[in-house]
């Protein structure tokens, strides 16, 4: 039997998200974005595009709502008259609860709330998945639970942990990216054309990814390894050392999990 997921909101994360999903057996996809330009550049996924919010829902089985935080109101208000109970609301909007979900909504179908990192965009994605509303059958629980799966790693969590999570995952990625410029920097101070000092870290970043995943070594330990008695390593770990880097960058996860709660007030 095939199933029809609905987009609606075609930016970044919809459109990766639309995009790692072509071509799986049994699944119809659909776009709805108010830009005609995103939704022809989704054809070539086999995506069937729509400028209505009502008949893209009147044709999904699953809504995804892939729109800012502030828009998910507005759309789902649109949606409503479309929804019923053979339907399931699925959200990666940032800080808009279950309950608010539910309540824009209307109650009319069960509602999951997804928090996903930009690495989806690759097929490399975290996702954080709530089901904590109490009309979601086992069914569209295990289906949603299969579609994001085939994007990247899926953590089911209770809604409470969702803010620690975005703070940690969501928002992870630019940590990283942040930290991976200061590198690019120095590498160009020290004498490095941009492109090759670029290209340089991102293979530094992979290949460190890559040996964190596949050794089974704690992250001390390969830290360690770098590290040489009265070598250049340990010099820039006790500099980091003295300028406190690791506890502001704990103090910084730390102020966006306290923005993330007040988003959600």
């Amino acid at each position: 039997m095939q199933t029809t997921l609905g987009c609606i909101g075609c930016g970044n994360m919809g459109s990766a998200i639309l995009r790692g999903l072509s071509g799986r057996e049994g699944l119809r996809l659909v776009g709805c974005d108010p830009s005609g330009a995103k939704l022809a550049a989704l054809a070539d996924a086999g995506v069937e595009g729509v400028a209505d919010i009502a008949a893209a829902v009147r044709a999904s089985d699953i809504v995804l709502v892939a729109v800012k935080p502030g828009q998910v109101g507005a759309v789902l208000g649109a949606a409503m008259p479309e929804l019923d109970s053979g339907k399931v609301v699925v959200s990666i909007a940032s800080g808009v609860s279950v309950g608010s979900l539910r309540e824009m909504s209307g109650g009319r179908c069960p509602v999951v709330r997804v928090m996903p990192n930009t690495p989806a965009m690759v097929g490399a994605g975290v996702f954080a998945l709530c089901f904590e509303d109490a009309t979601l059958d086992e069914v569209r629980r295990t289906l949603v639970k299969e579609l994001f799966e085939a994007l990247g790693r899926v953590l089911v969590l209770p809604e409470e942990k969702f803010n620690a999570f975005t703070a940690v995952v969501g928002c992870g990625p630019a940590y990283v990216f942040h930290f991976m410029e200061a590198v690019v920097e120095a590498a160009v101070t020290l004498g490095f054309p941009r492109h090759e000092a670029t290209d340089m870290v991102v293979d530094l970043f992979a290949g460190s990814v890559k040996l964190a995943a596949t050794s089974g070594t704690h992250l001390s330990l390969l830290r360690e390894a770098v590290c040489s008695p009265a070598g250049n390593t340990i010099a820039a770990m006790n500099q980091f050392d003295r300028d406190a880097v690791r506890g502001r960058i704990i103090d910084a996860i730390l102020a966006a999990y306290r923005r993330g709660q007040e988003m959600e007030r």
